[in-house]
């Protein structure tokens, strides 16, 4: 039965026959959704994948739109991402109380889309890109990432790499016409009972994990920088509840440093490398505290070890420094050598000032799928050793990167452990310590924090309202905020980017994937930017509050 039958259309058939999910589609007034006992919340697209609170992530939502966007996979061809049926197809979890449940759901959809699945285990989301994209396949990685426990989503990858915007529509059409289909199934013919859960004895058993992908990875870094190149070290790697967090200290160990591990958490623990706050970094310092003997850095990594957490330890004060991502991205570009960088608009201005100035490529929208087509398009200019990241420390290299007689392969996703590494690294090599290497950069400081639970309807009503060019908007802006000065200029690249004449830099906008309003402050002290983005979230009449009501 192909997908025009289906809708009743006169259209071209769909490549895609599916007969478990299409078994027993008839006519009747007694299907799924009419008996469905609660309003069903479509999963959307965020930054990164589909998010969601897990109270709305029923077995059939994930089930459904995995299996939509399987099926379009399946419609491209090999060299623009696509995947074939009866191939293997690999799929990995974070440690979310939920993933587990969500990844049975993503196991019957690889195999009522003709395929098979492949369970590579609780590894970094980069370590199954890099995986599964060498062998030109697809994936689908079962994490919120950073977002808090109650939520949970996934992310799929194509044989080539990330989903990117031009993806979405299509994949959107290909999820609806499976949602009609399993709409319309006779409640007696379907997988799933009215509360959209699977019914007893449907729902499949997870495959023996494999360790292939978690050992290619490990290796990865182990044949660039070479064993024994973070000897003299003494690192504490803060586990928490991140995916990698046993893989980061083994692999430290293996480049010859000296590990402590720290905060192992049994519940997962949401950070946020982007939004750092007090009351984690006290958290952090308790755990430097509980430490006898020197230590030289902190090190961790988000939910799913896309992201990176990086901390200098004072030697005399033994107090924590935390470096925001888009300085750790500065150091490990230039430790690669890098002749093209990307990064978004939110990043430190300290890159349009330094020594990568010459190398930045136009500033993109946020999110890994502006930096992949910005790092693509200075492929095609002829650029060779090509990277980029975000505000939140994720590395992605897209090229092939050269350095000391050994070769990095590509991997044009978010990454925690390369910046990690290579910030150590650069350090070692330089004989400073994370503090002094940080101090040769350009004098120029960021904060980011947000508001939680505002609604994005509302935020983007905001951006909107002061994303008008003209005289007005400048007067609106600097009435609330108010202390800052004259505004020099205004950037409306994905939200609203004021520079001020005093140096300072504040930018707002909705947040990708939850229901919150972030701001990211720069300025030329550490105190003044902390002290923006407190104003920015401040309770109840903050900068964000203020715009809200303006």
């Amino acid at each position: 039965m192909d997908t025009s039958q289906l809708h009743g259309r006169n259209t071209s058939p769909s490549p895609f026959i599916v007969p478990r999910y299409t078994r027993g589609l008839t006519q009747t007034t007694n299907t799924l959704r009419s008996n469905l006992a609660y309003e069903p919340r479509e999963l959307k697209f965020g930054t990164s994948g589909r998010r969601g609170e897990v109270v709305h992530l029923t077995d059939l939502e994930i089930y459904l739109n995995a299996l939509g966007e399987l099926e379009y996979l399946q419609s491209l061809k090999p060299g623009d991402g696509g995947i074939e049926r009866g191939s293997e197809f690999c799929f990995a979890l974070d440690l979310r109380p939920s993933s587990t449940r969500l990844a049975h759901a993503i196991v019957r959809a690889i195999a009522d889309a003709g395929m098979k699945p492949v369970n590579m285990g609780c590894i970094p989301t980069p370590a199954l890109m890099f995986y599964s994209v060498s062998r030109g396949q697809g994936s689908i990685m079962v994490t919120g990432s950073h977002i808090p426990f109650d939520r949970n989503g996934y992310k799929l990858n194509t044989s080539r790499g990330e989903l990117l915007k031009f993806h979405e529509q299509p994949i959107n059409e290909a999820v609806a016409r499976v949602r009609e289909c399993l709409y319309n199934q006779p409640c007696e013919a379907s997988s799933f009972d009215n509360r959209g859960m699977f019914k007893p004895g449907v729902a499949p058993e997870l495959p023996v994990p494999s360790d292939a992908a978690r050992q290619q990875y490990r290796d990865r870094y182990i044949a660039f920088f070479g064993p024994g190149s973070l000897h003299g070290y003494r690192l504490a790697v803060y586990q928490h509840s991140a995916v990698g967090r046993d893989l980061l200290a083994d692999l430290l160990q293996r480049l010859g440093a000296d590990v402590v591990v720290c905060g192992r958490s049994d519940e997962f623990v949401p950070i946020d490398t982007e939004n750092i706050d007090a009351a984690q970094l006290e958290l952090i310092q308790s755990l430097v505290d509980g430490i006898s003997g020197r230590i030289d850095a902190v090190v961790s990594t988000d939910g799913d070890s896309d992201r990176p957490l990086i901390l200098g330890v004072d030697r005399a004060s033994r107090k924590v420094r935390f470096f925001g991502g888009d300085l750790v991205g500065m150091i490990v570009a230039e430790l690669l050598g890098a002749d093209a960088v990307v990064v978004p608009i939110t990043c430190n201005d300290a890159i349009d000032r330094g020594n990568l100035a010459g190398a930045l490529e136009p500033k993109t929208r946020i999110g890994s799928p502006f930096v992949i087509a910005g790092m693509e398009a200075a492929r095609s200019m002829g650029r060779r050793a090509i990277c980029g990241w975000e505000a939140n420390g994720g590395f992605l290299t897209g090229s092939d990167i050269d350095r000391a007689g050994r070769t990095l392969a590509a991997l044009p996703t978010r990454d925690a452990f390369l910046p990690v590494l290579a910030v150590l690294v650069a350090a070692k090599e330089k004989r400073q310590s994370l503090h002094q290497l940080f101090d040769t950069l350009p004098r120029r400081f960021s904060r980011a924090a947000l508001l939680k639970n505002y609604p994005r309807e509302q935020s983007r009503e905001v951006v909107a309202r002061f994303s008008q060019p003209g005289a007005e908007t400048r007067t609106a802006l600097e009435s609330v905020f108010t202390g800052f000065g004259p505004i020099e200029k205004l950037d409306y690249t994905d939200g609203v980017r004021i520079y001020f004449a005093s140096g300072d830099v504040v930018h707002f906008r909705p947040s990708g994937n939850a229901d919150e309003f972030r701001i990211y402050a720069v300025a030329d002290s550490q105190q003044r930017a902390d002290a923006v983005a407190s104003m920015g979230v401040a309770e109840p009449d903050g900068l964000l509050r203020r715009l809200g009501r303006f």
